[in-house]
Formats: C-alpha cells, sequence, structure tokens
C-alpha cells in the first residue's frame, strides 16, 4: 500500500459515477440484545441509517440477510436507497452480490461495513481523490499500542505475554474501501483463497494497485455492547443543537395551483412564484439552511436560473435536508405556522404533515403546523396573499 496525499475535494466530478456498498448481513452476536447491530439505534437513530445517511446524494445499496427486509424498513424509516440485495453465508459471499447488482451503474464503488456508523465526509472525498492513481484506497490509522503475539488468540486468560511486534510499519484499515469498480470484481472473480474478510487484500491478491488514506477514529467498528456508548458519547461530544428561523410570502392568484407542504390544496386561487411556490417549504428549507449557517434558498436555488421555474419545492427542502446529513446532523423538530384567512388549513394539516415526514425524515410527533389569522388587517387579511414561519431544531456537528 502507498500513502496518497490529503486532498479533500467536496463532491467533486469524481464523485460521478460513484457507488456506495453497505455490507449489512452479518448477525451481530457478540454485541448482545434482541436486534442485530446495524440495527439498533445510536442517539435515535439506527447504525444502518447512520452509515446511509453518511453517504448523501451518492446511490446507495444495501446487503442485508435473508429475513431482515421488515427490520431494514424500520430502521431507515423512510429514507430511498438504490437498491436490497440479499447477501450470502461469508462476507465475501455477501460483497459479490452486492458488486453484481451494481455492475452496470458505477464506475466506482464503496465497500463499507454498517457497523461503521460515524463517517465523516472528509475521509470519502479522500478516497474517492485517491482512486484518480490507484486501484483501490482504504483508510488506515497507524497502531498507537504495543503489539504481542500470544499462542492462544481466542482466550488470554493463563496466558503469558509473548513476544512484542514492531508496530512502526503497522496500520489498522478501515471501511469504506473504494475501488474502480472492475478491478475489484474481477479481483472478486480470481480469488481462491478462504473467504476473505477484507476486499483490499482481495484487490491486492489480484495484482492491484491498493493506496492508503487518512482514516479516522469515528470510524472504530461496532463489535461489542459497550461499543455503542462509545459511540453515543463521540457523537454527543462533536454535536450542537441549532435552531434557525424562516420565512417566505407568495401573491395567490386566479388559475394558480395552490401547493402547501408538498401537498396540492383545492382552492379558488393559488399560489405565485418562479417555482411552485410553496410557501410552506421555502419557509422551512430557510430555516433548515440557517441552522447550517448556509445561506439562504435564494443563494442554492436562485430565482434567476430558468431550470428553477416551476420546480417542486420538495427539491428545495431535500437539499437542505442532505446537507445537515452531511455534516453529520440530524434534523429534530420543525415547527410551521401559515398565515391566511383561506384556504383553511385544518382539513389538511394531517396530510400536510404526513408529507413532511417523508421529505425530511421526521414522525409525525416531530412537526408542528399551526395557521392563523391577521384579523383582516394587511395582505394576509385582505386574501392577497399567504405568509409562513417555520423554525427547525437540528442537532448538528461542530465546525
Amino acid at each position: 500500500m502507498t500513502l496518497a496525499g490529503k486532498h479533500i475535494g467536496r463532491y467533486s466530478e469524481s464523485m460521478n459515477r460513484t457507488a456506495a456498498l453497505i455490507v449489512a448481513a452479518g448477525r451481530g452476536v457478540r454485541a448482545g440484545g434482541e436486534l442485530p447491530k446495524q440495527y439498533v439505534p445510536i442517539s435515535g437513530v439506527a447504525v444502518i441509517a447512520r452509515s446511509v445517511d453518511a453517504f448523501v446524494g451518492l446511490p446507495v445499496y444495501i446487503v442485508i440477510a435473508d429475513g431482515q427486509q421488515g427490520l431494514l424498513d424500520t430502521a431507515l424509516a423512510g429514507r430511498a436507497v438504490a437498491g436490497i440485495i440479499i447477501g450470502g453465508t461469508e462476507r465475501q459471499d455477501s460483497v459479490r452480490a452486492g458488486l453484481a447488482a451494481i455492475a452496470r451503474t458505477a464506475d466506482r464503488v464503496l465497500i463499507h461495513d454498517a457497523a461503521r456508523p460515524l463517517l465523516p465526509r472528509a475521509v470519502i472525498d479522500r478516497l474517492v481523490a485517491a482512486l484518480e492513481k490507484s486501484d483501490g484506497a482504504v483508510p488506515v490509522l497507524p497502531v498507537a499500542d504495543s503489539v504481542a503475539r500470544a499462542s492462544n488468540a481466542l482466550d488470554t486468560s493463563d496466558q503469558d505475554l509473548g513476544n512484542a511486534v514492531d508496530r512502526t510499519n503497522l496500520f489498522r484499515v478501515q471501511t469504506p474501501q473504494a475501488f474502480r469498480l472492475d478491478a475489484i470484481i474481477k479481483a472478486h472473480e480470481q480469488w481462491s483463497g478462504p473467504p476473505a474478510t477484507d476486499d483490499a487484500q482481495v484487490a491486492r491478491a489480484a495484482g492491484f494497485r491498493v493506496a492508503m488514506v487518512a482514516g479516522d477514529t469515528a470510524l472504530d467498528k461496532i463489535t461489542h455492547a459497550e461499543d455503542f456508548t462509545r459511540a453515543e458519547t463521540s457523537l454527543a461530544s462533536t454535536m450542537v443543537s441549532r435552531s434557525a428561523m424562516g420565512f417566505d410570502v407568495h401573491r395567490l392568484e386566479l388559475d394558480e395551483e395552490l401547493w402547501l407542504c408538498g401537498v396540492l390544496i383545492p382552492h379558488t386561487h393559488g399560489l405565485s412564484g418562479h417555482s411552485d411556490a410553496d410557501v410552506a417549504l421555502h419557509a422551512i428549507t430557510d430555516a433548515l439552511l440557517g441552522t447550517i449557517g448556509d445561506g439562504d434558498i435564494g443563494s442554492h436555488f436562485p430565482p434567476s436560473d430558468p431550470q428553477w421555474r416551476g420546480a417542486s419545492s420538495d427539491r428545495f427542502v431535500t437539499h437542505a435536508r442532505d446537507l445537515i446529513l452531511a455534516k453529520g446532523g440530524r434534523i429534530d423538530h420543525v415547527d410551521l405556522t401559515l398565515i391566511c384567512e383561506a384556504p383553511k388549513v385544518g382539513p389538511h394539516r394531517e396530510a400536510m404533515r404526513a408529507r413532511l415526514g417523508e421529505l425530511l425524515r421526521l414522525r409525525p410527533s416531530q412537526i408542528s403546523i399551526k395557521a392563523t389569522t391577521t384579523e383582516r388587517l394587511g395582505f394576509a387579511g385582505r386574501g392577497e396573499g399567504i405568509a409562513a414561519q417555520a423554525i427547525a431544531t437540528v442537532t448538528a456537528g461542530i465546525d
């Protein structure tokens, strides 16, 4: 292996035709508990869901064990993935099944163990950049502790310490491991040894060059019950709660559709704007962007750009959601107030909450939708338009 540079390229051209393959077919028995470890929550979000969130912006394929579809659906809580594959008895069988499923959809693949859910985006960027010069790349950390041999690796009790091992050139290898897709498929086809637990070694055995990039301690694998406590503590130490407000207004006009929270509302008038003029989603988008200090809806989707004419505001709010997820953040709560004389919001409230839950991956209890009037004062009181005010609370990483 060779050590690649520290280039970090955010959403570079190299990300094109890159897919993520999450291996989650294990039973996780060493972690204890009733659920396999990949479905156990960390700070309210399942391990597998956190792994999916880490690859936001990339097509994600998941390999699971037969019979775990229901567990996966519950854990993902509405997250969309590109494909779900049933794995095999050994990890290598699962990887091969996953590679076969994405063989014609990508040029590069990031193979990741679901049990490493706290994946920093910077590691992904380093790996993809390294593929410009290598067939594969892995994140590594130098071995810091003293290393010694023992006669029986399965039981450390009643044993004498063996000889020390020189750790000068030893590294801990993590996932995700990145490969040119044709190379890693060929390597697995050529493998003739016992079932492999590491894809980098399969690639090297086939003669492919595998580079090393800097890993991260956040990627330490969850194996035992105490590792969940470690992950919870690690996550809490880098997260803070942030709230921000969004406000938007649109004019009511004849012959326009009225969209509120992604729901088409029957009414005599609709909202006029460059996009679909969903005043509720616009306010929520600005609130979400405010929690991470990333401008406003106009800076991301300029009204001067014709590609956004008539666009669904679903795209705006999910874009803000994905920016938060890319920072390792989590949306905790959204509170929306609609200000209008008509239409009546009450009959549509639950449909609007349900649609917001789908878009933001939230439970109904995390969404509040209220409505008020201005006692017939001002533009809203005269029925000329609708205003929306939103507050979003997000738990996000400390920059």
